[in-house]
């Protein structure tokens, strides 16, 4: 025993430098998926990450959840089967999950809404409680998973309401409006609503910007336009003239959108092409200087700049199209500001993959619509 004041001092820091190692695998297991790209770039070194991360215990769950802060989308995937990997191993040998700290998880909205969700997902199972005690101060989550969920129970209870009490069932979808960001869940409140009286104008609603200039087309054969930097990009005088993918002379042209939603179907526009690019811009005045979050909808590449500004890009063509799929983080100044979008038509000639279209709003973290504008762009 007199030797005991020496030995808990030692063990204590071989459990701190074990748990310490374990977290440095873990860091550099998740650095090499994080490395994956598209095309299976990556992919063998991601595989042997991989077994490593599901190599561990469910206290790594947290460690390994955080993990998808910094994931591309390919990355992610391997994450998160990593995550679920090691969840159903501990359910089926009959250990718990961390449950506190997967709640703990949940409520800290620094984290990265999908990693939140997938938290959420395994403490729901474990903790049956846990809907009813998280969701309700979720309906304005910056998470859209989470959000989705919490909406989705608002629905339950205004249909639940239709047969006999039609004014709560219309404040009910009215409420679910007024969270919704989700097109399915938009839709569904505002067919009930129409049903029960109430025109809902959605595109005011959500604030969908719908007065454009929008000029092309520029090419797109074989993908080079996402990465080609074309004059529009430089120049949005509306005086400005380009020469088009054909070599034709083009310029800039007015466009207001009176489709569902801000929808500016480029089609109609410019004609059903394929392997095209066009631009479209607009000009809004914000009240004072404010962050913003510019959302975007399409089913094809877009690039999105705000006062000249690249602020976010995706390649990714028909993977179908919903609300807020895109979304840019900038700084409105006060005063004029412009936008500019780019979306890119590729070479697909399947029937489901002709839409080049685009919708576009500015709203806060939240997805609330900001206070702004529309003003005449520079001449």
């Amino acid at each position: 025993m007199r030797y005991l004041h020496v030995l808990l001092p030692c063990l204590c820091l071989l459990a701190t430098s074990t748990t310490a190692t374990g977290q440095e695998k873990i860091a550099d297991a998740l650095a090499r998926i994080h490395a994956v790209g598209a095309e299976g770039k990556g992919n063998v070194e991601a595989a042997k990450a991989w077994k490593t991360l599901v190599g561990n215990d469910a206290a790594a769950i947290i460690d390994i959840l955080a993990g998808l802060d910094e994931a591309n989308p390919v990355s992610a995937n391997w994450i998160r089967s990593a995550v679920d990997a090691i969840a159903e191993r501990t359910l089926t040998a009959g250990k718990r999950l961390p449950a506190d700290r997967l709640e703990e998880f949940v409520k800290n909205t620094k984290n990265q809404g999908a990693a939140r969700k997938l938290a959420y997902d395994w403490l729901a199972r474990v903790d049956t409680s846990a809907p009813d005690r998280l969701l309700p101060g979720m309906l304005n989550d910056p998470g859209t998973g989470l959000r989705r969920e919490a909406v989705a129970v608002l629905v339950t209870k205004a249909e639940e309401k239709l047969e006999k009490d039609k004014a709560g069932a219309t404040a009910g979808f009215q409420k679910v409006l007024e969270h919704a960001r989700d097109a399915d869940q938009v839709n569904k409140a505002a067919a009930e609503l129409k049903k029960l009286g109430v025109e809902v104008d959605l595109t005011k609603q959500f604030g969908f910007l719908t007065r454009w200039r929008l000029v092309g087309p520029f090419d797109n054969g074989k993908g080079i336009g996402f990465a080609a930097s074309y004059p529009p990009e430089k120049s949005t005088k509306a005086s400005a003239t380009f020469e088009s993918k054909d070599k034709d002379k083009i310029g800039w042209k007015g466009h207001t959108t009176d489709m569902p939603m801000g929808l500016v179907d480029l089609n109609k526009v410019f004609g059903r092409l394929k392997g095209a690019v066009a631009y479209g811009y607009t000009a809004v005045e914000s009240p004072q200087e404010q962050p913003v979050e510019i959302r975007v909808g399409s089913y094809n590449a877009v690039r999105i700049y705000l006062n000249g500004k690249e602020i976010y890009h995706r390649e990714e063509y028909h993977h179908g199209m919903t609300m807020d799929q895109h979304v840019g983080k900038g700084i409105l100044q006060k005063g004029a500001n412009e936008i500019l979008i780019k979306v890119c038509q590729n070479e697909q000639t399947d029937s489901w993959a002709q839409n080049w279209s685009f919708q576009l709003r500015v709203c806060d973290r939240l997805g609330t619509p900001v206070s702004l504008t529309v003003v005449d762009p520079k001449k």
